[in-house]
């Protein structure tokens, strides 16, 4: 029987990070739900679909195919084909992912392949709703989160780092707005699980982090 670990909680928190040291730690497969919905972002700026119209973006489902690859145990997304991992943490794509992740639409596309990739194989899973609603039989979940100003610094400096600038206000402003929307969101909300350990990460560096939820991995599979 597989074991899978779910990870959940608020943008910036670190998951991704955490989930994808955590997996190579273990030899488990990373499976970022993120950047799923990501590339759904990606194809509707691209086509000049407005993510707001929910119809529009219903129709567009029809056309989009997203498979993951793994090249040197880094996990690639592929949208039609197209090898789009590059851009997927722009900052437009992260403003504007909040709204796309909560069509019913997008969600029935993405979570057919999350579920069966978790049945068949040991799998570290992050997003808002993994833990509640994509694998609620996961035997680990983590809820995952940080301060809102923690969050957004991590963040600026990403930005200044990829772009050279960066506006800290602006994205703290993003962070609490994507907060409340994925908190408030009739499909799927952003909560954590009765079941779930939270983990505040505001004072703890990645390794710290993947280490506290290794230790929680242990005790849950008797090692």
């Amino acid at each position: 029987m597989s074991f899978n670990i779910a990870i959940d909680g608020p943008a910036g928190a670190g998951k991704s990070t955490i989930a994808r040291k955590l997996a190579k730690e273990l030899s488990f497969i990373y499976v970022d739900t993120g950047a799923m919905y990501r590339a759904v972002t990606v194809y509707l700026l691209q086509n000049g679909i407005p993510p707001e119209d929910a119809a529009a973006v219903e129709k567009a489902c029809g056309n989009i195919h997203i498979s993951i690859e793994y090249q040197d145990g880094e996990q690639q997304v592929l949208l039609n084909g197209e090898n789009v991992t590059g851009l997927l943490r722009t900052e437009e794509v992260s403003r504007l992912t909040s709204g796309v992740s909560a069509i019913g639409a997008v969600r029935a596309l993405l979570q057919e392949l999350q579920k069966e990739l978790a049945a068949k194989n040991d799998v570290v899973m992050d997003g808002r709703d993994i833990g509640t609603n994509i694998l609620p039989g996961a035997q680990l979940k983590v809820y995952l989160t940080a301060s809102v100003h923690t969050r957004a610094v991590r963040r600026y400096l990403e930005e200044l780092e990829r772009n050279g600038e960066a506006d800290l206000a602006s994205i703290e402003e993003n962070i609490a707005k994507r907060d409340y929307q994925d908190m408030h969101r009739a499909i799927a909300p952003l909560c954590q699980a009765e079941d779930a350990v939270l983990v505040d990460s505001s004072e703890m560096d990645i390794q710290a982090v993947t280490d506290a939820i290794r230790k929680l991995y242990q005790e849950r599979a008797g090692l």
